[in-house]
């Protein structure tokens, strides 16, 4: 019997700082979380069509050979999808990174510095552990907390106009 190697069109190689970091795939419920909000993102823009969401792994060049990232979670206006290219190149209106034990320091200290720094609009940071979403806004070139929900509540977007996500909704029971 032969054996055969899937090739993958995508790797999980990220550009920190210019330095290339590759990082281990998301646990499955990771995966199920990022499902989750992706899913109410998607129900939210059928009936407005404001814009598009993609989830990783998806290349967000923000500069060549410097800064290439995979936001878990991204968001793209529809006046601003000239970014979309191959991959997207450019600044996303909202990206979110679901926090991992491995992964808190470069999502919630590296990431958050290099979003900032190119004025990604909006900054979702998803902490499983705790059953938490924090949004960040830029306001005066730094991120400001916006909206902020643990164990029960709902978040808000600014840059999503008239989304809300109940925090139960993204985390309920993982227990099948």
């Amino acid at each position: 019997m032969e054996t055969q190697t899937l090739e993958r069109d995508f790797d999980l190689t990220e550009i920190i700082n210019g330095v290339e970091v590759m990082g281990p795939s998301p646990f499955g419920k990771h995966q199920r979380i990022s499902m989750r909000i992706v899913r109410r993102i998607i129900l939210h823009l059928e009936n407005n069509k404001l814009g598009e969401v993609y989830d990783a792994p998806l290349d967000v060049i923000l500069q060549e050979n410097v800064q290439k990232v995979q936001p878990d979670i991204l968001f793209i206006k529809k006046e601003n999808m000239g970014i979309f290219q191959d991959w997207i190149r450019g600044v996303p209106d909202m990206v979110c990174e679901i926090v991992s034990k491995g992964s808190h320091v470069k999502d919630t200290v590296t990431k958050r510095k290099i979003y900032e720094r190119y004025k990604v609009p909006e900054y979702w940071i998803v902490f499983p552990e705790f059953e938490t979403i924090e949004v960040f806004t830029i306001e005066g070139g730094t991120y400001e907390l916006f909206s902020f929900a643990e164990g029960e509540g709902v978040v808000k977007s600014k840059v999503i106009e008239g989304l809300e996500i109940d925090v139960k909704d993204v985390f309920e029971d993982f227990s099948f």
